[in-house]
């Protein structure tokens, strides 16, 4: 009996329930653990699949950016949209190749890589938009920090000619006492043709160590041979604000640029005046070509009583106002503006705003017409941009860009009386016209 219970046990027939029991749990533990192997390889093939594709994608953006040279601007750092392409890298690599196996003279690479800056900023076709290198950055901030070493004069070059002309020396500068004098044309430094050549160039060769020695070539008008003046560089400290008072009680504000400390030496000389007993005020802009517009401004709110001084809009239409403080110092006495054609820019500003608000009359001629305003940026390796970035217009809403403001009497210049006599006549006429109100 036993025997036969224990063989029984051991060999239990397949229509025993613990047989079938078995059986089921069995096949099913294997069925899931082919479900699991078949998702976890199915998994993988879907992996695979969307890896292939992403990298067939990628593959095609390649090509597609290799070929509309978009790819050179991502591997150099630019946006899609920079102006290197494919094409023009390959024609610029192609031109360095000729200049590199046929020049006769040894080039620099980092001077040609600056040039390609300065002509991606000439190429606006603008005369007020400059790269300046790294040097020439300095050097234009320093203009207008009031201390610098050179030979001490104003120039300004015509945007359209390129003609550098002096607009005045500075007062006991290197440059007065050798004898340079308003209106020379410069043509030569050092023996050098300058003639179309950059202002911030040629002002870079005029300057120099304090006692170092630079040949200047000008023409001047009356005479048929360029005139050489030897210059001994000076450290030169710049007044921007020359003021005194004439009879009568006038008193005079000469402005020669809108500096850095422009604005605090204006104030000093106003006050002054004010304190000698001041009772009206001749403001002179001529020969003035511009500079900082908040100092333009900052001098216009010591003079307009309140409201718009100036309003700017950017290329995206945005806009923004310069008003005034609207404390209490206004212009309350009988006041001209000297203006002509090198009055500019920021000299604009002024003029435009003590014009509608009717606190000046304007003597003079036309004034250049400069309407717009440049933004100076630094870039990241010291070097620098100077670019228009807005227009502006004065408080009735005029810009004044390539028309300029006509004065209210006009008085030319007699240049000939000035330099023979030393007599001003549109100072003289403002004068007069002061004594009569």
């Amino acid at each position: 009996m036993e025997d036969n219970y224990e063989a029984k046990a051991g060999e239990a027939d397949s229509e025993s329930p613990v047989y079938s029991q078995m059986s089921i749990e069995y096949v099913s533990s294997q069925v899931k653990k082919a479900q699991k192997k078949g998702m976890i390889q199915g998994l993988l093939i879907a992996l695979g699949i969307a890896l292939v594709s992403a990298i067939l994608i990628a593959g095609v953006s390649v090509v597609r950016m290799i070929m509309n040279g978009s790819l050179y601007s991502k591997l150099l750092g630019s946006s899609a949209s920079s102006v290197l392409d494919r094409k023009s890298i390959n024609k610029i690599d192609e031109l360095y190749s000729i200049i590199d196996n046929t020049y006769i003279e040894d080039v620099d690479k980092e001077d040609m890589q600056e040039g390609l800056y300065k002509g991606l900023l000439e190429s606006l076709d603008d005369p007020y938009s400059v790269y300046y290198t790294k040097e020439e950055f300095n050097q234009m901030m320093e203009d207008t920090s009031g201390t610098f070493e050179g030979i001490g004069a104003y120039l300004t070059q015509d945007p359209d000619t390129q003609v550098i002309t002096v607009v005045k020396p500075i007062k006991d500068s290197p440059a007065e006492a050798a004898g340079i004098l308003a209106d020379d044309v410069l043509v030569e430094v050092d023996g050098e043709d300058i003639t179309g050549q950059d202002l911030n160039l040629v002002v870079s060769k005029l300057r120099g160590p304090k006692g170092t020695e630079v040949k200047v070539g000008v023409y001047r008008e009356g005479e048929e041979d360029v005139l050489t003046f030897p210059i001994v560089r000076d450290e030169i400290t710049t007044l921007s604000v020359d003021y005194e008072m004439f009879d009568d009680d006038i008193g005079y504000i000469a402005i020669s640029e809108f500096a850095d400390a422009t604005a605090e030496q204006f104030y000093e000389a106003y006050d002054d005046l004010e304190s000698q007993g001041m009772k009206s005020l001749i403001i002179d802009l001529r020969s003035n070509g511009g500079g900082y517009v908040d100092v333009s401004v900052e001098i216009a709110d010591k003079l307009v009583k309140e409201g718009v001084i100036v309003s700017v809009k950017d290329k995206h239409g945005l806009s923004y106002k310069y008003e005034d403080k609207g404390d209490e110092n206004y212009l309350k006495i009988p006041c001209v503006l000297l203006v002509d054609g090198n009055t500019a820019s920021a000299s604009e500003i002024l003029t435009g705003a003590l014009r509608d608000y009717d606190l000046a009359t304007i003597i003079g001629t036309k004034t250049f017409g400069k309407g717009i305003t440049q933004n100076i940026m630094p870039l990241g390796d010291g070097s620098g941009v100077k670019i228009t970035g807005s227009t502006y217009y004065t408080p009735d809403g005029e810009n004044i860009h390539g028309v300029g403001i006509e004065p209210d009497i006009e008085v030319e210049l007699d240049y000939d009386k000035y330099k023979e006599e030393g007599i001003d006549n549109q100072l003289e006429a403002a004068k007069e016209y002061l004594k009569k109100q």
